[in-house]
């Protein structure tokens, strides 16, 4: 009630003013925002409150004759008095799960282990997924797969997502992001200052979970054809480990005879993951023209690191970035040359499809430059008719019954008078590149940028940063092609 009042009298001391600004117009929206919000939990209070009455009537009926009493539902759990009746209550199974997954002051830690507590904070969080504000059917999905499937024992993905989606640290985030930390109240700070936690001495403040740019690009779809084809993880440290085996030895047997040591050999392939930063600029006008910046925000975060990775996950060196498909490949027995050297044919198609086991084949893609498919396609009088599959009408381009995926960052052309290696063409099941993403991005917001005299140039800016890593973990399931140059 005492916040209920004093967002009443901002609210009317605001509307005693002639003329508003632009920030006191912000204001205004955010508080009336605010107040539908705290008096939605006044009203829910009174209706537990009214609710409590009525469970205190009917259990006083258990004091009256038999013959009179009124049967009542049975409790799940008749100690902490929730689902005590559905039927007067109907939501309060739900209600009874969390009422508030983000309050995590109810969450006991004395005597549990770190995997029990680690439960119940996956538990709040795939709740809190539910409820989570600015959040599509699709970011929806895509985070509850992450949290199913990636979080560790500790729960250390469900933190994250209990500290960031949380509609206190939404609203806090989103007025930072605008420039307007002073309009911080104590439970939004409180919120910050939970996240922050969370992150290294680097400072920053972390992306809201559900405008996380990994997320958004799983959910709306990645404009890199190698993301999409590739086995994409969530890494939870400084490195992805995985594990790898080869197929168990299956034997025919006869009747009584014992059983041979058919268990495959295990390997452990690992993922480092690497740092990379953005800048993105933004006047001050523009600011105060967006009407939604936070959305927006996270859509040009999304774009950049899109952008960014496509040529690391082509080409990269793994020097300080994610390891390439082509680099990893290259040198190794995966690496086919071309039927005539310096030269790529038809003949070189068929030659890497025949070189790839089976059971790599039937979830297969090719990899090139666009370049690369208009020369295959000029391979014979008919346009590559005799390869090419579902040319245009709105359908993927497949090659010899393969989708025919693009990147831009490999090899267009070679010079056969110049010593060199142009892999041109990359060929398999793109499952056994693995790209490791580490959830949380971080920004910084900086108030004001300055010019060349160090003078405020009407600006602000976010400085961002994630981390991910990218690499072959099993070769034998792909090959690349090289068509090797040297000088005359």
């Amino acid at each position: 009630m005492i916040r209920l009042r004093d967002i009443r009298s901002r609210l009317e001391e605001l509307e005693r003013r002639d003329n508003l600004t632009a920030d006191d117009e912000r204001e205004f929206d955010e508080l009336t925002r605010e107040f539908s919000e705290v008096d939605d939990h006044r009203r829910q209070l009174e209706r537990r409150s009214a609710l409590e009455r009525v469970r205190s009537a009917v259990q006083s009926t258990e004091r009256t004759p038999a013959a009179l009493r009124v049967e009542r539902g049975t409790a799940t759990n008749p100690g902490d008095g929730y689902d005590a009746d559905p039927i007067l209550n109907p939501d309060s199974v739900e209600e009874a799960r969390f009422r508030n997954p983000w309050d995590l002051s109810s969450v006991n830690t004395w005597s549990r282990s770190r995997e029990e507590v680690g439960a119940e904070l996956r538990a709040r969080a795939l709740c809190a997924v539910e409820r989570m504000r600015g959040a599509t059917d699709p970011i929806r999905s895509v985070a509850t797969d992450i949290l199913e499937r990636w979080d560790d024992e500790q729960g250390t993905i469900a933190r994250m997502c209990l500290a960031t989606s949380s509609p206190e640290y939404l609203r806090a985030w989103s007025k930072m992001a605008r420039g307007m930390a002073h309009m911080i109240v104590p439970d939004e700070q409180r919120a910050l200052e939970r996240a922050m936690s969370l992150t290294d001495n680097a400072g920053g403040y972390l992306v809201p979970f559900q405008l996380d740019p990994t997320i958004i690009l799983t959910s709306d779809g990645s404009k890199s054809d190698i993301r999409r084809a590739a086995r994409t993880v969530v890494a939870t440290g400084d490195i992805w480990h995985g594990v790898s085996a080869g197929e168990v030895s299956w034997r025919w047997a006869a009747e009584g005879s014992e059983a041979g040591d058919n268990a495959p050999g295990f390997g452990q392939p690992t993922v480092p993951v690497y740092k990379a930063d953005g800048f993105v600029p933004i006047s001050i006008e523009a600011l105060q023209d967006e009407a939604n910046v936070t959305a927006e925000v996270g859509r040009l975060l999304a774009a950049g690191k899109d952008t960014l990775e496509a040529a690391a996950f082509a080409t990269g060196d793994g020097v300080g970035k994610p390891t390439g498909l082509v680099t990893a490949l290259a040198g190794t027995a995966s690496e086919i040359l071309p039927t005539t050297a310096e030269t790529f044919a038809a003949a070189d198609i068929y030659k890497m499809e025949e070189s790839l086991p089976a059971r790599y084949r039937s979830g297969a893609s090719w990899v090139a430059n666009k370049r690369m498919y208009n020369l295959v396609r000029q391979f014979d009088v008919n346009g590559g008719a005799q390869m090419w599959e579902r040319i245009g009408n709105g359908q993927p381009n497949e090659l010899l019954g393969y989708p025919a995926l693009e990147a831009e960052n490999m090899a267009a052309s070679w010079n056969p008078a110049v010593n060199g290696d142009n892999r041109v063409l990359v060929y398999g099941d793109l499952t056994n590149y693995v790209i490791a993403d580490r959830i949380g991005m971080t920004v910084e917001f900086l108030p004001h940028l300055v010019g060349t005299n160090r003078r405020p140039t009407g600006q602000r800016g976010w400085y961002a940063w994630y981390r991910v890593g990218a690499d072959s973990v099993n070769d034998a399931g792909m090959r690349v092609l090289n068509v090797k140059t040297t000088s005359p």
